[in-house]
């Protein structure tokens, strides 16, 4: 008889899910889910919770197999040696293969002022504490949203759509990922739905106060509620529990998801650093991810050498309110063209996207193991070289971490 294998997943977002539910096509594993909610939230819609267009969670019995364990908790931390994760209720889980898929959230901010009086939104419970301060506010109240990647975009859409008086905050260049020409068209849907777009030199917040964002210029803007979504960063749960990290606290892996410190540890999605070159984080990346994390342990269980990763990119999607939308077209190595799909086109994608993304979820956990192609980023083989030439082990690049859309 088969000796069972126990696989443990941390983290219950798009990419924990897909290893979790991919892991199911074997029968001697046995796989634990453990994550702090009892539901799936979709974080690409959080900024419609807000808005009050959508709820944003999906119940885990449509997205994640019959054979996986959920467990509802927080792990504080790894014991590596010992294969066991620690939880927060008191108890451990051991393991024989862990998957790091601790997923992302907002960055400490470094303003003074923004801890105190602005409301990130990088996750469900952020979502959950903005939404009843935003209807408690008079719909003339001055509300400003910091930060011009995709969350802050969205979010500031989705307000001005809802009649709210919105100020966009960008620090910098609108939509940096965008095209020029998909970067127009995101600013001419923001102007017609009264959006202020702040963007430019000097206009980076320095303080937050209750009632205004001063900006690096000196220019002071009324703000009775101000939104924060000007970055994003990783649990340090693997820095607490000694594994090799990132500048940003990423996990250190080699090409095949691999700890660098430890080939019982696989990491996938936005807390995986491969070879000091991190793919952008969101759920495009993770969803590919997961399912090679899973690949990587099964490889290893069957006593098989594990293959590289292999993440292409095929754009990015923006909602800009219900009724229109962008979808901005890239190469696979994720470098926008200037190629975009607008207006109630552009919102039909986004929608679809949205929708596809738990669809694929459900799939992976009726037939896993089902998809066996991935998406190809050609240049990545040779960026890969080229950092290893300047400096081994050393060299990275920042993704984009200025939202969280699809």
């Amino acid at each position: 008889m088969a000796e069972n294998t126990d696989v443990v997943v941390i983290g219950g977002g798009y990419a924990g899910v897909m290893a979790a539910n991919r892991l199911t096509q074997r029968d001697d594993v046995t796989v634990t889910l453990i994550n702090p909610r009892r539901t799936f939230v979709e974080r690409i819609r959080l900024h419609q919770l807000v808005g009050g267009s959508d709820d944003a969670v999906v119940d885990y019995a449509k997205v994640l197999a019959a054979r996986v364990r959920l467990t509802v908790d927080t792990v504080t931390r790894i014991d590596a040696a010992g294969r066991a994760v620690e939880l927060a209720s008191g108890g451990t889980v051991a393991y024989d293969y862990l998957v790091y898929a601790v997923g992302s959230g907002s960055a400490d901010p470094q303003v003074p002022g923004a801890a105190e009086h602005a409301y990130p939104l990088a996750d469900l419970e952020q979502a959950e504490r903005l939404r009843p301060v935003l209807a408690a506010a008079p719909a003339s109240a001055a509300v400003s949203v910091v930060g011009a990647g995709p969350a802050g975009i969205e979010t500031a859409a989705e307000l001005a759509e809802a009649g709210r008086a919105v100020t966009l905050v960008c620090g910098g260049v609108l939509g940096p990922y965008l095209h020029p020409r998909g970067r127009r068209a995101v600013a001419g849907r923001l102007a017609r739905l009264g959006v202020t777009v702040i963007d430019g030199p000097g206009t980076r917040v320095t303080e937050v106060t209750r009632e205004a964002v001063r900006l690096a210029d000196g220019r002071e803007l009324p703000s009775e509620v101000t939104v924060w979504t000007a970055g994003f960063g990783v649990p340090d749960l693997a820095a607490r529990s000694g594994l090799s990290t990132d500048a940003l606290g990423r996990l250190r892996t080699d090409e095949t998801l691999t700890s660098v410190d430890d080939p019982r540890i696989v990491a996938a999605g936005d807390a995986a650093a491969p070879s000091d070159l991190p793919f952008r984080q969101g759920c495009q990346s993770a969803v590919q991810l997961g399912p090679q994390a899973t690949e990587t342990v099964l490889s290893r269980i069957a006593g098989e050498p594990p293959v590289p990763v292999e993440v292409g990119f095929a754009g990015q999607c923006l909602s800009l309110g219900r009724r229109a939308g962008v979808f901005q077209f890239s190469r696979r190595n994720d470098k926008a063209v200037g190629v975009h799909l607008g207006g109630r086109l552009g919102a039909k994608v986004k929608e679809l996207v949205c929708r596809s993304t738990v669809r694929q979820l459900a799939y992976e956990a009726r037939k896993p193991g089902a998809r066996t192609w991935w998406a190809k980023d050609a240049e990545r083989r040779h960026l890969l070289s080229a950092t290893r030439d300047e400096a081994p082990g050393t060299a990275g690049r920042e993704p984009d971490i200025a939202g969280r859309s699809a």
